[in-house]
C-alpha cells in the first residue's frame, strides 16, 4: 500500500510511518514540524519508500500517483500545546481534516481519522463505550482540543453519508512510550522527566483520578488493522487496565529508583475524573487488543528517557511554523 500520514513526525505518526515501511508499505509523511520533530523519522529518511513534505494540513495537499490510504494524525495532542495554540488545534481539527478527506476522496482511497477519548469529555458514564455521547464542556479551556476532534468526526461521517467515502475513526485513550516529548505536558513524560531529574513528581489533584494507558506499539497496531478495515467505526483504542494517577506516580519512582517523593497541585479545569475505555468493539471487529502490561511499556519508556537524557532535557518554547501537525 502507499500511505498518507498527516502528522508523521509527531510521537504516534513517526511509529506508525515505522510500522508501514516494516511491513513493506510506502509513506508519504506530512508535517510542519510544530509539535512532531524531525529526528523522530531520521532513521526512515535514507529508505527509498518514504517520502517527507514540509505541510500545513489546513492548506490543501496533492500528491501525484496511487493513494491507498490516508490517516489523518495532524492536531496538538497535549494540553500544553493545544492551549498555546488554540486558534490553530482548531484549524487542525476542522480545515486539516477536511483537506485530508478531500484528499482521500481524489484518491478513491481508505481515510482514517485519529481521534480521542476526549470525544468523552469528563464522562458521566464509566467505562466508556462508543455509545456514548460525552460530556464536554464546549467553552473551557479543553475544548478546544475536544471540539475541534468532535467535528473531525462530524465531517468524517458527513462524508460517509454524502459522498460514500471510505473512512474508520478510532478513538485513542492516552498513549505512551519512546518518542515522548520530556515537556509535552503529558503525565507520563512529566513524570518519568522529574523522576530521573531527581525532582518530586508533579500530581494533580489528590492522584485518585484515573487513566488507562496504552503502550505505544499496541497503538500501532490498531491503527494498522483500522487503516487494513472497511468498518467505519468508531473504534475506541486503548488499554482497559484503569490506574489511578498516584498508583501510575509511584509505579514510575519505583522503576526510576527516585525516593524525590510528590508533589500535590489543584486540579486544572475540566480534567477527566475518570477515564477508561470499553474496547469489544475493536476487539470484536479489528482483532485487536493490547498486549503490552503498563510496567513493561513503562521500563521500556523509562530506558528511552534515560538514553535521551545523555543531554539536558529542556523545555521548547519555539512558536510554531504555519499551524500545528
Amino acid at each position: 500500500m502507499r500511505v498518507v500520514v498527516s502528522g508523521g513526525s509527531g510521537f504516534l505518526g513517526s511509529h506508525l510511518c515505522e510500522a508501514l515501511l516494516s511491513r513493506g508499505d510506502s509513506v508519504c509523511c506530512l508535517d510542519n514540524h510544530s509539535s512532531g520533530r524531525p529526528v523522530n523519522i531520521a532513521h526512515l529518511r535514507h529508505d527509498a519508500r518514504f517520502a517527507f513534505e514540509a505541510w500545513d494540513v489546513t492548506e490543501r495537499f496533492s500528491v501525484s500517483g496511487d493513494v491507498d490510504a490516508v490517516v489523518h494524525l495532524a492536531s496538538p495532542a497535549s494540553p500544553v500545546d493545544y492551549q498555546r495554540f488554540p486558534l490553530e488545534t482548531l484549524a487542525a481539527g476542522s480545515k486539516g481534516t477536511e483537506n485530508m478527506l478531500r484528499l482521500a476522496e481524489r484518491h478513491s482511497a481508505r481515510f482514517v481519522l485519529a481521534s480521542t477519548s476526549e470525544v468523552y469529555g469528563d464522562p458521566e458514564v464509566h467505562p466508556q463505550d462508543e455509545e456514548y455521547w460525552g460530556h464536554v464542556n464546549p467553552i473551557g479551556p479543553r475544548s478546544v482540543y475536544d471540539e475541534a476532534k468532535r467535528f473531525a468526526e462530524a465531517v468524517t461521517m458527513a462524508y460517509r453519508r454524502s459522498l460514500a467515502a471510505d473512512v474508520g475513526i478510532v478513538r485513542i485513550f492516552n498513549t505512551y512510550g519512546p518518542r515522548m516529548r520530556s515537556y509535552d505536558g503529558r503525565v507520563v513524560s512529566s513524570f518519568i522527566r522529574q523522576a530521573l531529574r531527581g525532582e518530586p513528581l508533579t500530581v494533580f489533584g489528590d492522584g485518585s483520578q484515573t487513566r488507562s494507558f496504552c503502550y505505544v506499539d499496541d497503538m500501532v497496531r490498531g491503527l494498522i488493522a483500522m487503516i487494513d478495515s472497511d468498518r467505519p467505526g468508531p473504534f475506541n483504542l486503548g488499554n482497559p487496565n484503569e490506574r489511578t494517577v498516584r498508583e501510575l506516580a509511584e509505579l514510575i519512582a519505583v522503576i526510576t529508583g527516585s525516593h524525590c517523593g510528590l508533589r500535590f497541585l489543584p486540579l486544572p479545569v475540566d480534567d477527566p475524573v475518570r477515564r477508561r475505555p470499553v474496547v469489544a468493539r475493536a476487539r470484536e471487529a479489528l482483532g485487536w487488543q493490547p498486549r503490552v502490561s503498563l510496567e513493561e511499556g513503562l521500563r521500556n519508556t523509562v530506558d528511552w528517557f534515560a538514553a535521551q537524557s545523555r543531554t539536558p532535557l529542556r523545555p521548547s518554547h519555539q512558536s510554531p511554523v504555519g499551524r500545528p501537525s
